[in-house]
């Protein structure tokens, strides 16, 4: 048994140690600034919950339009690869907009009623949310080029690397780059835990200095992002001067390999109507604004996805679209909302405080999984990855659900006291689960493996495309579950102390149920369907 396990264990953890380079380093850089621009999702919860009025309805349509800069992934990949040298530009411009989402939030909290003055606080809200994810969009399309070029191709007496090797560090620096990510919560989470230390028993206007602290402390944000470039900027003038005292060819050092990237006008057409449609639609007040922009944005992303697949071949392109659609459905399945967060909030006694604990929970064992599956993903068919993690999903979701119909009730008493709802909570999945940036890995592992290299960012950007539309597609059927189970918390006037919306959580079982199930049937009907298909994959 020692000699088993003790291989498990270096293939899971000290072969990935013994895979790690120092030019990984820049766009793990990056990949941990977005990770740690979560620090705002907890206290936001609260602002939005005791200063906004504003339904679950509205918050998941919200989600919907917020998540729509992520279509833009396809002009901004391309652009990266046209200016590849410069392309730390667009990291910087990221870092600007992303500061300013901080800072109007920074004074929505600190000075609301200046703001108020100026324009209404839910109208600055919704500017801050939309303001975010532009500039995290910016810098992600980057840190995916930047992750393909950190990737050796040659060993260290210049050899071509063999197709394995290539596979496994292309897998480990996909993996590192979701561990960043995830890492970056982690680091969010034992800031909450500090700073939201004794919270609920404090004034309100001493919350309101905690949660303008949290907004302040998210300006590391960006900083981490651009010093990723700087670093990036150093690494390759270091690189160079080596190069030049040893005699070696510095061109493959300012350059990327390969031939140089040909404009192509459709991807900036793709995103000029996208934004036309979203401007347009938004603007006009149309019935199902959301629906029409979703209907437009797949259709402008799958008329793009067919042009670049006549980069690859015909089989390896059928492999492709296969496995994108498997991740799509996959992250498109319905969340039960804010809700459930209300509800564990008023329902359960769960402060911000514990809301961070399951939160770092949650990313300490999705980098678990992260660690124990990479080398499965490395080996196994992508199908079977997507399986585990489907059934990975669905077991995580029964906790909301057994909290809801008091399970803690029953296992309290037995337990004294032990397994109570907090302990349950533990794999709370009522946010976004984690899970889905593992879904990521296998399919950005084989783009970087497979792509044409003067393509290698377009290809990240319009497939992130079309499964970040899955995102949108979660929100709108998220959306949809709100309007057909309603759950209200409880709203008050803030002058008078009225209740002006009664907290109504008797059909939220329903909704989690349902969330639930589909959660697990839709990957599963997906992977079944794809595999009897001519878009099945064998890799």
């Amino acid at each position: 048994m020692i000699g088993p396990a003790a291989k498990w264990i270096d293939a899971t953890l000290f072969e990935l140690a013994r895979q790690m380079r120092w030019s990984y380093l820049p766009p793990l850089m990056v990949y941990l600034a977005y990770g740690i621009s979560t620090i705002t999702g907890i206290v936001g919860t609260f602002f939005v919950k005791e200063y906004l009025g504003l339904s679950a309805a509205f918050l998941a349509g919200l989600a919907f339009w917020a998540g729509l800069p992520w279509a833009l992934k396809m002009p901004l990949g391309h652009l990266v690869d046209i200016i590849w040298k410069w392309k730390g530009a667009l990291v910087w411009l990221g870092a600007g907009l992303v500061a300013g989402s901080l800072g109007v939030m920074y004074q929505l909290v600190a000075a609301p009623g200046t703001m108020a003055a100026l324009m209404p606080i839910e109208a600055w809200y919704v500017g801050a949310m939309l303001l975010m994810p532009c500039g995290l969009v910016l810098q992600d399309a980057v840190a995916d080029g930047m992750s393909v070029e950190a990737v050796p191709v040659v060993d260290a007496q210049g050899a071509p690397l063999d197709e394995e090797t290539s596979r496994a560090l292309h897998t480990t620096m996909q993996t590192l780059g979701r561990i960043a990510l995830i890492g970056g919560t982690l680091i969010v989470s034992a800031i909450n835990i500090t700073v939201f230390a004794g919270v609920e028993d404090l004034p309100q206007e001493m919350k309101a200095d905690i949660y303008a602290r949290i907004y302040a402390i998210a300006m590391i944000v960006p900083v981490i992002s651009v010093s990723g470039v700087m670093l990036a900027a150093w690494q390759r003038r270091r690189a160079i001067v080596r190069a030049t005292r040893l005699g070696h060819d510095t061109a493959p050092l300012m350059e990327r390999p390969g031939p140089p990237t040909e404009v192509n006008p459709w991807y900036f057409i793709g995103g000029g109507a996208f934004v036309a449609l979203s401007l347009g639609v938004g603007l006009l007040n149309v019935p199902f604004a959301q629906e029409i922009v979703f209907a437009g944005s797949m259709g402008i992303v799958l008329v793009l996805m067919r042009q670049l697949m006549r980069a690859l071949d015909p089989a390896q392109a059928r492999m492709l679209v296969g496995t994108a659609l498997i991740v799509f459905v996959f992250r498109a399945v319905p969340l039960p909302g804010p809700g459930a967060t209300w509800f564990v909030i008023d329902g359960l006694g769960f402060d911000a405080q514990f809301l961070s604990v399951l939160g770092m929970i949650a990313a300490l064992l999705t980098l678990a999984a992260m660690l124990v599956l990479r080398p499965y993903m490395a080996r196994r068919r992508l199908t079977r990855v997507y399986l585990v993690l489907t059934i990975i999903a669905g077991v995580l979701a029964l906790p909301n659900i057994a909290l809801y119909y008091g399970i803690q009730n029953i296992t309290a008493p037995l337990t004294f006291g032990i397994v109570d709802a907090r302990f349950i909570a533990v794999l709370d999945t009522a946010a976004e689960s984690p899970l889905s940036q593992i879904a990521l890995i296998p399919m950005l592992a084989w783009i970087a493996r497979n792509a044409p290299a003067e393509l290698k960012a377009t290809f990240f950007a319009v497939m992130a495309s079309f499964t970040n539309l899955a995102l949108s597609a979660s929100s709108l059927a998220t959306k949809y579950l709100n309007e057909i189970f309603t759950v209200t918390r409880e709203v008050t006037d803030r002058e008078t102390g009225a209740v002006t919306v009664p907290a109504d959580y008797s059909e939220l079982g329903m909704l989690l149920i349902v969330a639930g199930v589909l959660t697990v049937a839709l990957p599963l009907a997906t992977i079944w369907l794809v595999q009897r298909s001519r878009l099945r994959t064998s890799d």
